[in-house]
């Protein structure tokens, strides 16, 4: 059991052991008295007991975690025990204004004055003041209903204890009718506090959003880094859980994995405005007004499942210029590639315009290289002394963590080196292509060589 569970638990008990004894107390003094208030007042607190053991019930079932048949968990079973303790309550209402207005009709004799129920009224009035706080306490840490029409039960109570001593000192001072008057008192402070518990459980079972929640859950999404908007958003409360949906504006450009992160700091943002909050996050891509036309020709390419590269763009002013390389399966008839290619170009018309000029180099996929193997010392050595020779004069230099792999395919070398931090990408990347082309101009076995240019003294 969780500390809120162990906490509404403990609380719940105190308060079945306080209701028993001051509701058997005080209906036994209304008895011997003959007191109508007071009978009411006893009949009210056996009504909170029968309360307080449902709620000690439900409490342990509300707590359970979500399962296979209840996925937003067991929550609502205190808003459904709430609104039976509340017909309870309208039941006794009405049973006591009809003996009050019967009491007066008849003109029935006032009840016997006693010292002892002025004193059980007090303590019960003590009682019901702590019980009513610790209740409301508890119930606000742990969002609790149960807990909440518990303390607007015993809040009622002191209201009604104070009203019955009204009615029991208008008796003594010779009002017959004091008695009968604090009965029906009773009976309305019970139907009014009855009547506010009443409305918030009904809007907790029609779903209906808590004040404010909506706008703290849109403040703590929007102010996530990538969000770029919020299309829709849904609050409603389960027991203390809130369960918020929404649908977040992204922008279209980002992976999966960045999307991902923004829905897990989503949700990292709202626990930490609710405490107990689960969000359904559904991503919705859109375009930003910043986009690049390189990045809206990648996106119409990852929607076709295309792998491009080296995507060149030029505006002539009155048209545009797109250069595109396509990979494909290099086993595949040129035909069928065309297709490929003459769709994707489609596709990319569609969204700037028919008038754009595209064109599209078309290149075997680099297939998976097999598994392979270190190569042998004396080999390394071999490559790394020629990569020196090559790098000895020019812009490229000192080169480091030279490492040969043996494949079916081949020799695959990789290498770092270093460049001036001042030179371009475009210069360092001509230099070191015009290396790799030597290297394996020499060593025919080399399939492929991969190599990092880095500045010196980099991390």
């Amino acid at each position: 059991m969780n500390e809120f569970a162990s906490a509404k638990s403990r609380v719940a008990a105190i308060s079945v052991a306080a209701s028993a004894s001051m509701a058997a107390a005080k209906f036994a003094i209304g008895i011997a008295i003959g007191s109508l208030a007071l009978i009411s007042e006893a009949l009210h607190s056996s009504i909170d007991l029968v309360a307080t053991l449902i709620t000690w019930f439900v409490v342990r079932i509300s707590d359970r975690p979500a399962d296979d048949a209840h996925h937003y968990g067991h929550g609502k079973i205190e808003s459904l025990s709430a609104l039976g303790v509340i017909a309870l309550l309208y039941v006794l209402a009405g049973g006591i204004l009809v003996e009050a207005f019967s009491r007066l009709r008849e003109g029935a004799p006032p009840p016997t004055f006693s010292y002892l129920a002025f004193a059980i009224l007090i303590v019960d009035i003590v009682v019901n003041l702590w019980r009513a706080w610790a209740l409301h306490r508890t119930a606000v840490a742990t969002k609790s209903q149960a807990l909440a029409a518990d303390a607007l039960h015993f809040s009622s109570d002191v209201l009604s204890s104070f009203a019955v001593i009204a009615g029991l000192a208008l008796s003594a001072y010779g009002f017959a009718w004091g008695d009968a008057a604090a009965a029906i008192g009773v009976a309305v402070i019970v139907s009014i506090l009855g009547l506010r518990l009443g409305r918030s459980t009904i809007q907790t079972l029609l779903d209906r959003a808590p004040d404010g929640v909506s706008e703290k859950a849109r403040d703590a999404i929007g102010a996530v880094p990538g969000v770029v908007g919020i299309e829709r958003l849904r609050a409603r409360m389960v027991g203390p859980t809130h369960f918020i949906d929404a649908l977040v504006e992204v922008p279209r450009t980002y992976p999966i994995d960045r999307i991902d992160e923004i829905n897990r700091q989503a949700q990292e943002s709202l626990t930490a405005v609710f405490g107990d909050a689960d969000l359904t996050f559904t991503a919705i891509p859109v375009a930003r007004d910043n986009e690049s036309v390189r990045e809206r020709i990648m996106v119409i390419a990852r929607n076709s499942g295309l792998a491009v590269h080296h995507v060149t763009v030029h505006d002539l002013g009155n048209k545009l210029i797109v250069s595109i390389d396509l990979e494909v399966d290099g086993d595949m008839p040129l035909i069928e590639a065309h297709d490929i290619a003459h769709r994707l170009e489609d596709h990319i018309r569609d969204e700037f315009g028919h008038d754009v000029e595209v064109d599209t180099h078309i290149e075997p996929l680099e297939p998976e290289l097999p598994h392979g193997s270190d190569a042998a010392p004396s080999r390394v050595e071999e490559i790394r002394a020629a990569l020196y020779d090559l790098t000895r004069e020019g812009a490229i230099h000192d080169v480091h963590s030279v490492r040969v792999r043996d494949t079916e395919a081949g020799e695959i070398v990789n290498f770092h080196c270093y460049a001036d931090p001042s030179m371009s990408v475009i210069a360092v990347h001509d230099q070191v292509d015009e290396i790799e082309r030597r290297l394996r101009a020499e060593f025919p076995s080399v399939k492929r060589v991969i190599s990092h240019a880095e500045p010196p003294n980099a991390d």
